[in-house]
């Protein structure tokens, strides 16, 4: 019985002390509430101000994610708000369409023919840059082919063609001397039908020139002009295609060989297209008539001289060749004059006319600006001889992957960030500011640009490059991906820390909140700034909430 009882009471004892909790707690509501009426008016100001400033940090970084999201997915065009800010969409379009038709006339120039993707693509370059091209190699590998299948695509344009030996008189390039002329004492010639008047030509064992060709070859070459008795005519050749079996011997030649911006070895076709070779059939196999110049024209590939003319000098006003490309190029020809065993040389007119080529390498892939990619094509301007090609291109290569320019735009926006602390609200000063950080996102956005596709090997930016063969192509996508891989990483680091920085002036973020946000930037301004600038930074707010 006594044991029951005891049972009983801690049973309804259980209750009794849930009762006494339930009553404790009103009362200790009401104690927290006496408590935060007692709190200081400093600290519920400071943990409001904690609270606005956890809000600002969570909105600028809220606002980075959705900034961030479409510029690495791709789905961003870094060019699309210059195009629509300079009023340039109709110069867009023209180079959408001049790329489309650019691209027609390569697969037309390619079609027949075997291992010739580099060559093709160097003929039209050429002739978009007005520059001449030189074919070095043995006899049977196609060289005037391509001459006879640029001068298809050239609508109404004439074709010359001539072999040079070492007995050819000025009579068999420049024409016969007009009888009527000598009559009338003038010593003219009739032009008409030989490369005075050619839009385009082709000129085998061109090194076989003498004296009495030369001077008037390089005049046409450089100048477009030819003397004709007292008057000097104007020359509309577009593009001369000379070929050669060997380098040139004599030093005389040295100019005639420097005029040739374009260079190209022409080797046999290799054992693994030999089969592809002899599998051709009808035209392809027998070679085109002299008179159809290679039968590949149609009304989609052909383009007038003057659209040819037009590509350089719209090249040349509308592209831009940015500082890292410059140092590339500079750097390449110290490299090639002062560190290679023999020296490389490259005058001052061959680098000046390969920077204008990359103009209109860029302008054609409706760039505009001169890409690092471009630079690849110096590997068929810069060299002396067929083997130097590869060291260039290995030098290229090298330099591609590990100079991305990241280094100078961490530099750059330290200096902004520095900056925006003490900027302390200045309109002007904020204004410049954010432009200076939306150019910094261009030049990142670019850059990635360039690079997507490193994980999968592709690289699109060489892939669909209009002047890289899909071999060349291929192979430097190779060698660059893993790298690029890599450097893809940082590049979003850093486009993320420019983006906070400019959602950050656009927000008009206190310094403060702003060291919150970017803390590497903020210690290193702390630690290199100077201390009368450093000190009242971030601690106005923290005095005027004081008591």
């Amino acid at each position: 019985m006594a044991l029951a009882m005891a049972r009983a009471s801690r049973v309804g004892a259980i209750p009794a002390r849930a009762r006494d909790r339930r009553e404790v707690r009103p009362r200790g509501r009401a104690i927290a509430r006496a408590a935060d009426a007692d709190e200081p008016e400093w600290k519920r100001r400071q943990r409001e101000q904690d609270a606005q400033i956890s809000a600002e940090e969570r909105a600028v970084r809220e606002r980075v994610r959705e900034r961030m999201a479409p510029i690495v997915s791709g789905e961003t065009d870094v060019d699309a708000d210059a195009h629509a800010k300079d009023g340039t969409a109709s110069s867009s379009a023209r180079r959408e369409e001049l790329s489309r038709k650019i691209a027609a006339a390569t697969t037309a120039l390619e079609r027949g023919l075997v291992e010739r993707e580099t060559e093709t693509r160097l003929l039209l370059l050429a002739a978009c840059c007005g520059e001449h091209l030189l074919l070095l190699g043995p006899p049977g590998t196609a060289k005037s082919e391509l001459g006879r299948r640029l001068s298809a695509l050239c609508e109404g344009g004439q074709f010359f063609e001539r072999l040079l030996t070492r007995f050819s008189v000025p009579e068999e390039l420049f024409g016969p001397l007009s009888m009527k002329g000598l009559e009338n004492d003038e010593y003219v010639r009739k032009i008409d039908g030989y490369l005075p008047s050619a839009n385009v030509a082709f000129v085998d064992e061109i090194f076989k020139a003498n004296s009495a060709i030369l001077n008037s070859l390089l005049t046409i070459l450089n100048e477009r002009l030819f003397d004709n008795g007292s008057e000097r005519v104007d020359v509309p050749l577009l593009c001369l295609v000379g070929a050669s079996n060997e380098l040139p011997e004599s030093e005389e030649l040295d100019a005639l060989y420097d005029r040739f911006l374009l260079r190209s070895s022409v080797e046999q076709v290799s054992a693994g297209g030999l089969g592809k070779l002899l599998s051709l059939g009808g035209e392809a196999a027998i070679g085109s008539k002299a008179n159809d110049h290679g039968g590949v024209s149609t009304s989609d590939t052909r383009l007038k001289p003057e659209d040819f003319a037009n590509i350089r000098y719209e090249a040349a006003a509308e592209t831009e060749v940015p500082t890292n490309v410059i140092e590339l190029i500079t750097d390449l020809r110290t490299f090639l004059q002062d560190k290679c065993e023999p020296p490389v040389y490259v005058s001052d007119r061959r680098l000046l006319k390969a920077v204008q080529m990359l103009r209109v390498a860029a302008y054609t892939n409706n760039r505009d600006e001169v890409s690092e990619f471009d630079t690849l094509l110096l590997v068929n301007v810069l060299w002396q001889r067929p083997n130097e090609a590869m060291m260039i291109k290995d030098w290229i290569l090298e330099r591609l992957a590990q100079d991305r320019g990241t280094k100078q735009v961490q530099y750059l926006l330290a200096g902004l960030f520095g900056r925006a602390c003490r900027a302390d609200g200045d309109a002007e000063e904020c204004a410049r500011l954010l432009s200076e950080a939306k150019n910094l996102r261009g030049v990142l956005t670019a850059q990635l640009n360039s690079l997507r596709g490193a994980q999968g090997g592709s690289l699109p930016a060489l892939r669909e490059h209009l002047w890289l063969s899909p071999a060349d192509a291929s192979r430097a996508a190779q060698t660059l991906g893993p790298m690029f891989s890599k450097v893809s990483k940082s590049l979003e680091k850093l486009l993320e820390d420019v983006l906070t920085l400019e959602v950050a002036l656009e927000r008009d973020t206190e310094p403060h909140i702003l060291a919150l946000l970017m803390p590497d930037y903020w210690a290193a301004f702390i630690r290199e700034g100077p201390i009368a600038e450093v000190q009242p930074l971030g601690v106005s707010n923290a005095t005027s909430a004081a008591p």
